[in-house]
């Protein structure tokens, strides 16, 4: 294996590309993780919507770019180990293509790979409300050992910005992958004074 950690990050056309862009970030700061990202067209439209970055700003964040139509690519085999994948944020299209084993491009074959060589797979699901399908996939998915993860704000932190609970979240998710980050943790509750 590689001096540094492999993570494979996943970006599909779902809401929450803050999230997607934020962890490529941290993860870069941190310099001892070597990120292998793909990116579905949908991913890259809302990216494009919601952030006003292009695909070479997006690009540019990782160490290795593949194109999501690139099912040869080492993502591909379990030989090639990494220390897990997130994909950040899902889509529900993606979700069910994991939770049925439909590999149709290198995002969802990745994540199939990473189950089946069982490494951490974190799937950060972005919608709302949730349909029957929606739970029964994410029940499929954690019955084969990924970790849903939707992500929902930690309001016990006091977060006093959106960046302050986009990185909560995006330091928790590097937690699940055992990537080491400086997170503010919780402390415990301070008892109320009864006196």
């Amino acid at each position: 294996m590689t001096s540094r950690q492999r993570l494979v990050v996943g970006i599909s056309g779902a809401t929450g590309a803050q999230y997607a862009i934020r962890l490529l970030e941290c993860v870069r700061e941190l310099g001892s993780v070597e990120t292998h990202l793909v990116v579905s067209p949908a991913g890259l439209l809302n990216i494009h919507h919601e952030l006003a970055l292009s695909r070479q700003a997006v690009h540019a964040l990782a160490d290795h770019v593949y194109s999501h139509r690139d099912v040869g690519a080492t993502l591909a085999s379990g030989s090639f180990v990494t220390a897990g994948m997130v994909i950040v944020p899902c889509s529900m299209r993606t979700l069910a293509a994991v939770a049925h084993g439909l590999s149709d491009n290198l995002l969802t074959r990745a994540a199939d790979v990473t189950l089946k060589e069982r490494r951490r797979l974190v799937m950060m699901v972005r919608e709302t409300p949730f349909n029957l399908a929606h739970l029964r996939n994410m029940t499929a998915v954690t019955e084969m050992g990924g970790v849903i993860f939707p992500p929902l704000p930690a309001f016990y932190m006091h977060p006093q910005s959106i960046t302050e609970m986009v990185d909560h979240t995006v330091y928790r998710v590097l937690d699940l992958l055992g990537i080491e980050v400086t997170n503010p943790r919780w402390s415990g509750m301070t008892p109320p004074c009864t006196s």
